[in-house]
């Protein structure tokens, strides 16, 4: 029999237990998950009949500063934490300036952060440009949450019989250094260790799968090997593994994608395609997820004219599951989208996809400005049909059809496709196009809606007033319009809500994240943006 005493803080417990138990939804890694879909499954709160209701909650300053284009990052979220303050939904998003920051995502106030105290980079005097602009790069990661009682597969002391098991926040440093912190109080867990050889590179969002973090770097920043790294969180060494192109970066925004059978898959850009040399330029691979090895690879029969326009395949692949098989998504400058069959990649001769679109996008004017960027976003409807969505950069390519457009789109659009049969061959139909949206990151599906930002940054590279040379990062970022977010209807494109001119800045090829009745965005300003329903509705 409980003493009177304790019967108080034995509720508690319980209260604190159940709530524990309801499973918030979470965002912990980038797109939401390895498939990076971008899908959020577990979204109830945000709908179209809710929508009058979606507000500006808050906003708050983070000190960071810019590394030429770059600030905040994606955010993550986790929808319930036990820390020292009690059970708390956080939201945790990196700052270019190897900073992290955890936030109270009811109160928009901060519960801790993290400097990294990090050597200084090599002086080559550029310093920090907008192709590689040094500093805290690559999204980071959280693991899973553990299930109530069963104790948990995530890294380091979490494993055991603990029921509040410790979540683990991963990030890479810029001096290349994996970091492992308490996500409760941003404690060290455990000591760095080298993930990429050496730093200033530009690593791509992480991945935490079965215990391994991977990431992808690109454009050879900081003399940094293009390729695909990771590490076994079980080795005892440590010890980075990689897969190096040879040629060309592994720069889409969310690094790798991971299938439903652990196969690791990226998609570089830049470079030549010679297998009999080692050299896997604009080429999709697969990779084992245990060692990295090249198990298979993809490559366009025109990558020497992609190469030479600089329509460079520039995304990281989505996976999905369609008909018993994982089928991979991807693009690129060039305005096509690739669909590739996980059995082969490219059938026999590795040049020959499930299917390869017309020209979507109007690459003729600008491949600065103009194609498919970051990553794809997949999600099922309740009917089972497969949608496929794409950030498209410039106005459709003017023989490209849409059955349904909102009102034009020429400086950029969110482009949805269905993934069909016809005539036995797997195929994508356009379905619609949005509205007109300035330089668009990946959208995120939730609920029937898609939640679509209008990045608002200046993306032209070469100066066009007929002077030679390439725009600065001040440049650029002074000729950017703020950021707009939209709510689509994820059937037809159609504007639902729209945020107005509540963002004051723009963002720089970071995503946004959605979880719980709330959609956070971080601006180059350094501002951190919470819109949602009021907890009164």
């Amino acid at each position: 029999m409980l003493n009177r005493f304790k019967r108080p803080a034995a509720a508690a417990l319980f209260l604190s237990c159940a709530a524990y138990a309801q499973r918030p939804a979470n965002w912990t890694t980038y797109a939401g998950d390895a498939q990076r879909d971008g899908w959020q499954r577990s979204e109830t709160k945000l709908a179209a009949a809710t929508l009058k209701n979606v507000q500006l909650l808050w906003t708050l300053k983070l000190q960071n500063q810019p590394k030429a284009l770059h600030a905040l990052q994606e955010p993550l979220i986790v929808g319930q934490l036990i820390t020292p303050h009690g059970f708390k939904e956080m939201a945790v998003v990196a700052g270019s300036d190897d900073n992290i920051f955890a936030i109270d995502a009811d109160l928009g106030r901060l519960l801790w952060q993290r400097h990294f105290q990090v050597p200084p980079p090599p002086d080559t005097g550029r310093g920090s440009h907008w192709l590689c602009p040094g500093g805290l790069t690559a999204t980071p990661v959280i693991t899973p949450p553990p299930v109530f009682g069963q104790g948990g597969r995530g890294a380091g002391p979490a494993r055991g019989g603990n029921p509040f098991p410790t979540q683990a926040l991963f990030a890479l440093a810029s001096d290349g250094m994996l970091r492992q912190l308490n996500l409760a109080n941003g404690e060290d867990m455990a000591p760095p260790v080298p993930l990429l050889p050496k730093g200033n590179g530009k690593p791509y969002a992480l991945s935490l799968v079965n215990d391994v973090i991977y990431t992808a770097t690109g454009q050879g920043c900081g003399q940094l090997p293009n390729g695909v790294y990771a590490i076994d969180l079980h080795d005892p060494d440590k010890k980075a593994m990689k897969f190096q192109s040879g040629s060309g970066g592994f720069w889409g925004l969310g690094g790798v994608a991971i299938g439903t059978d652990g196969t690791v898959y990226a998609e570089s850009g830049d470079g030549v395609y010679d297998p009999a040399s080692n050299m896997f330029g604009n080429t999709f691979v697969a990779l084992d997820p245990k060692t990295l090895a090249l198990k298979d690879w993809y490559a366009p029969t025109n990558w020497e004219w992609i190469r030479k326009r600089d329509l460079d395949l520039n995304v990281t692949p989505v996976v999905f599951p369609y008909k018993g098989r994982d089928l991979i998504a991807g693009a690129g400058k060039e305005g096509r989208i690739y669909l590739l069959d996980s059995k082969a990649l490219g059938g026999d001769n590795h040049q020959t996809p499930l299917y390869r679109s017309p020209l979507i996008s109007n690459n003729d004017v600008d491949f600065q400005s103009h194609g498919i960027w970051g990553s794809l976003t997949s999600w099922e409807d309740s009917d089972g049909a497969r949608w496929l969505l794409a950030p498209v950069w410039g106005p459709k390519h003017p023989d490209y059809r849409y059955p349904v457009t909102n009102g034009g789109a020429p400086r950029g659009s969110i482009a949805a496709f269905r993934v069909e049969e016809q005539n036995g061959k797997t195929t994508l139909a356009p379905s619609w196009e949005s509205r007109d949206m300035l330089s668009p990151i990946p959208p995120v599906v939730a609920n029937g809606i898609v939640w679509a930002l209008a990045s608002g940054e200046y993306t032209q590279q070469s100066k066009v007033d007929g002077s030679a040379g390439l725009y600065s990062a001040e440049d650029r970022a002074k000729a950017s319009s703020p950021a707009i977010l939209y709510a689509l209807d994820a059937k037809t494109g159609k504007e639902l809500w729209s945020s107005g001119d509540s963002i004051r800045s723009f963002t720089h090829y970071y995503g946004l994240s959605v979880a719980n009745g709330r959609i956070y965005i971080g601006t180059y300003d350094g501002t951190f943006y919470c819109f949602g329903i009021p907890m009164e509705h």
